[in-house]
């Protein structure tokens, strides 16, 4: 099973590939993947691999036991059976891409990789035997069909069919999960395996709320009313999405599902209830509704609907002969469906359109289509010979003796049954009449042929082939049932078995008034055509469907104009408030615990503790932005000293770089506002409210921190720690182990989030124009022009800082030094990546203030984006590494390498992910150095030579004018130089 997923991955990764070099005919080598798994799942059966007594076929990989996420794979005869369906369906279907396309345009790639995608994601569902990996494929076939239905984006009846689909399901799918989840959590069963070992679980209101959720998810996937109008919506997509998705993937998901858990479940009151009339009533509403469609396609979509509810509800029963009855049905639609679909592909491809009304005289054009398209409607219709009619005499058959629905229940399945499949009769007639009948009152010229019929191109060999074979087999089964009987019947356990024919009985007595009734209502098409409502009678579901999601969305807006209005000082007001309140809440209205408190431990900390006290409070009342950033800063360096006295070194360490390199991209940032914070106006009325709201989250905080410490009831994990750090991780320093080893896959997701701010400053900066650069590397100048590397003019036009670049030209060597001392002590030493590309990039910050951005360039010519992307790979390389010999992720490996003139040196592999966190932290400093820094530098001068420009502009025009006036050319005078005021001169 593994090999046949890893085949169907590896078909769709090349799909693209292919498609784009072959054209077309790369479909049918797409279709050999599928088609050589469905003979490898045939060949297993004649094994017998798939039998009842034969021991499971499975793959078990553990992965996250603890969370029930182990990936568990089973093929018993149920898979087998949709296998199947899927793998066959599917490489035909591939084929006949082959003769309905008739270009290959760039999307064509795309959609022949999601085909793929397609059966693979299903044949992982049906497969699947842990629940929770069954939801991931769920979930995966909603955003397949979502994409695939979308296929012509540029349609507005595309997109909206597409994102339909997918939030219809997509919300179905959801509460399966919780479905999943309750019942898990309630009787343990997390495998669909052990489901069917224990006989299914203990009735109760909790069991009973998961069936009826983990139905909603099968429900809405299958299309079944009042979740039914997604499916006739998803015409919009071409015809081989609809053929695949209407046979034998997306909507067979559901009936698979309940198939699988209905021996079981059937148990919980809740199941009957849910199934069966729900089943019922989407047969009996959709069939109906078939009979008024004009368009082929639409007239097909509902009589997939009507189906689909058909076998849902004999499925759902599931005593052994429904299931076996419900099978056949499944494996006779998947036939006659795909079939028919592409029937209608083939002649809107030849003849341009899909409208009954503009289709005549094509039977008698294309007598072979004809004959296709009968069988395969024959096969839905219930036509003696067929393996649909099969499937519903053995229906029938089982409805009249069930015992699990004695009494009424049976009478008014059966009844509805009857009454559907009469409707099933009708539509199928009434497809075949509306597609190839001579409609000579409507076309009276031309016999009877319509132009579009006139005009119709002829059908080429890959849009006949596939619908013949599967028209064809529908045919071959039901004369010759037994080998549907067989794969259906290892799964149902029935006594019965499929039978062409049982003898004069009453099911065939049904049978035969069902197709009499049928080609009744056929005959009065014209009087039962008068009967349909203008409007739906039960109400438009696609409307209704609308209508929430528009009041939802305008719910939704209103609620975000409530909330989000804007301002950056009333969104966290609301977040601080709520921070206040909802903590406090609790803890007044819970269970507490007793407070134990001591001032201090020295009195160090205690002269620590006033200095950022009156560091904090200082730093609220000054209106100088500069000195209030420093006062912060006094507050971050005094809480490093107290995890220095605390024996954290690593943390102060950490702490103090941190805080340096915030109060220098600060400082940076503060260049653009004004030097003063004062407040004017209607903003100095709220400072005492803000002032009142500040003091209540820092006593939140302290409360609420106070309580967490004294509600420890057990030892703490940090004891663990250090023997942890030593045994698995070969490291000494605890928190260093814990950051690249222990709990690496944490530190991987921060580092993935340093990359992202980093890009997203740039991006805040330079807009719409490009940050990358030309990396090269630093050259050492032989010229000394000066105590740094740029350019001595420039040095003197920026009037640099001679001590400055005396301590930067000392100080820069040793903390690169320092730097990578702390890269690679830090493993058994204070230290580490972070710590390491902290100190690199201080000394760094110290070349671009005292240089500027001339200096940055020489000491560091390369794209940061570079050393990000480089930084991450080293990352992932590490995560992944381990896994290429056998091992879990992030597994770590140690040595002892014999270094010449230093000894013995300890190795261990996790310094490689330390590597790409160390290039990660440079890469984020230099992307804000030369966005906040030098591209600002650059912009404000940009600006002030515009304004120069602008400023000499102005000034040359005023001399123009001013050198004008002087000529005598100026206003109030004429060329002469005379007054022309109008007085004479006397």
């Amino acid at each position: 099973m593994l090999i046949v997923l890893a085949a169907l991955a590896a078909a769709t990764a090349t799909a693209p590939v292919l498609i784009g070099q072959l054209g077309r005919p790369a479909f049918g080598l797409l279709a050999l993947v599928p088609a050589g798994a469905f003979i490898w799942t045939v060949r297993g059966w004649i094994r017998g691999d798939f039998a009842p007594d034969a021991p499971p076929v499975g793959v078990d990989v553990p992965w996250m036991s603890a969370t029930h996420l182990d990936i568990t794979l089973r093929m018993d005869s149920l898979s087998a059976l949709f296998s199947l369906i899927i793998l066959g369906i599917g490489a035909l279907i591939l084929c006949y891409c082959w003769g309905y396309f008739d270009s290959s345009p760039k999307r064509l790639s795309v959609f022949g990789a999601q085909m793929i995608a397609f059966t693979m994601v299903m044949y992982g569902l049906v497969t699947a035997d842990n629940l929770l990996l069954m939801y991931v494929f769920w979930e995966l076939t909603s955003v397949l069909s979502f994409l695939l239905v979308g296929y012509y984006g540029e349609r507005a009846s595309s997109r909206r069919a597409a994102g339909q689909a997918l939030m219809v399901t997509s919300l179905g799918g959801l509460a399966m999960l919780v479905g999943i989840i309750l019942l898990g959590t309630t009787s343990g069963i997390w495998e669909l395996s052990a489901l069917a070992a224990t006989g299914g679980p203990v009735p109760s209101a909790a069991t009973g709320t998961a069936v009826v959720l983990i139905l909603a998810g099968a429900l809405s996937k299958s299309a079944v009313a009042p979740m039914h109008f997604w499916l006739p919506g998803a015409m919009a997509a071409p015809t081989p999405v609809s053929a695949y998705l209407h046979s034998a993937a997306m909507v067979k998901a559901g009936i698979y599902l309940v198939a699988r858990l209905s021996p079981e479940l059937n148990q919980i009151g809740a199941w009957h209830l849910v199934v069966i009339p729900a089943g019922l009533s989407t047969m009996l509403m959709a069939g109906w509704m078939a009979l008024r469609q004009v368009d082929l396609k639409l007239i097909l979509a509902y009589g997939t609907v009507s189906q689909l509810g058909f076998i849902i509800a004999v499925v759902g029963i599931g005593s052994p002969g429904a299931l076996l009855a419900g099978l056949a049905l499944t494996v006779a639609h998947a036939l006659f469906k795909a079939a028919l679909f592409m029937v209608v592909g083939t002649i809107d491809r030849t003849t341009g359109t899909r409208d009954i009304r503009e289709l005549s005289g094509l039977g008698r054009n294309r007598p072979a289509l004809v004959a296709l398209a009968a069988a395969a409607a024959a096969s839905m219709a219930g036509v003696p010979g067929t393996l649909g009619f099969v499937a519903k005499e053995a229906t029938v058959s089982t409805l009249l003796d069930e015992p699990l629905l004695t009494g009424m229940p049976g009478k008014l399945l059966l009844s509805g049954v009857v009454a559907g499949s009469t409707l099933t009769v009708a539509y199928s007639l009434y497809f075949l009449h509306g597609a190839f009948a001579t409609k000579s009152r409507a076309h009276a010229t031309g016999g009877g042929t319509s132009p579009a019929v006139a005009k119709a191109s002829p059908v080429i060999g890959p849009l006949w082939i596939p619908p013949a074979l599967l028209a064809g087999g529908g045919v071959a089964l039901g004369l010759v049932p037994a080998p549907v009987d067989v794969v259906a019947g290892a799964y149902a356990g029935a006594p019965a078995h499929l039978s062409l024919w049982h003898g004069w009985t009453l099911p065939l007595f049904i049978s035969g008034i069902i197709l009499s009734c049928g080609v009744l209502l056929h005959w009065q098409r014209h009087t039962v055509s008068r009967l349909h409502f203008s409007r739906p009678a039960l109400g438009n579901a696609g409307l209704a469907y609308d209508a929430v999601v528009d009041t939802l969305r305008r719910v939704s807006l209103r609620i975000t104009a409530t909330t989000q209005r804007g301002s950056l000082p009333l969104n966290e007001a609301i977040i601080l408030s709520t921070l206040v309140v909802l903590p406090l809440a609790m803890l007044v209205t819970g269970a507490r615990t007793d407070i134990r408190m001591e001032l201090w431990d020295s009195p160090v900390q205690g002269l620590v503790v006033l200095i950022v006290v009156v560091a904090a409070i200082a730093a609220t009342v000054t209106d100088n932005r500069l000195s209030a950033l420093i006062l912060v800063g006094m507050t971050g360096y005094g809480v490093a000293v107290i995890f220095a006295l605390h024996g954290a070194p690593d943390l102060a360490l950490t702490q103090l770089l941190v805080e340096t390199v915030t109060v220098v991209v600060f400082v940076l940032v503060l260049r653009k506002l004004p030097a003063s914070t004062e407040n004017r106006g209607p903003e100095k009325d709220h400072t005492r409210l803000r002032a009142w709201l500040a003091v209540a989250v820092g006593l939140t905080v302290t409360v609420l921190g106070a309580f967490a410490m004294n509600a420890r009831t057990s030892l703490p994990v940090s004891i663990h720690i250090p023997d942890l750090a030593s045994r698995i991780g070969h490291g000494s320093n605890a928190v260093n182990v814990l950051l690249v080893d222990i709990r690496a896959w944490d530190t991987f997701g921060e580092i993935s989030v340093l990359v992202v701010v980093a890009t997203g400053v740039a991006s805040l900066v330079y807009r719409t124009r490009s940050f990358s650069r030309v990396s090269r590397r630093p050259t050492l100048r032989t010229e000394a022009p000066g105590w740094l590397a740029a350019p001595v003019e420039n040095a003197k036009a920026r009037n640099r800082s001679f001590m400055m670049e005396v301590a930067t030209r000392i100080l820069f060597p040793s903390m690169i030094t320092l730097s990578l001392y702390f890269f690679f002590a830090g493993h058994n030493a204070p230290g580490g990546g972070f710590a390491g590309g902290l100190v690199a990039a201080l000394a760094f910050m110290l070349r671009y203030l005292a240089g500027g951005r001339e200096e940055l360039e020489e000491a560091l010519p390369v794209d940061a984006s570079r050393l990000l992307g480089t930084g991450l790979l080293l990352s992932a390389g590490a995560v992944v590494a381990p896994m290429l010999i056998g091992r879990p992720p992030l597994s770590s490996a140690n040595a002892d390498i014999g270094v010449p003139l230093i000894g013995t040196v300890h190795v261990v592999s996790p310094v490689v992910f330390d590597a790409g966190v160390y290039l990660i932290v440079v890469g984020l400093i230099l992307h804000i150095l030369r966005s906040l820094g030098a591209q600002l530098d650059i912009d404000e001068e940009q600006r002030r030579r515009r304004a120069r420009e602008r400023a000499r502009r102005l000034a040359r025009r005023k001399t123009v004018q001013a050198s004008g006036d002087d000529n005598g050319d100026g206003p109030g005078r004429t060329s002469g130089g005379r007054a022309t005021t109008g007085r004479k001169r006397g």
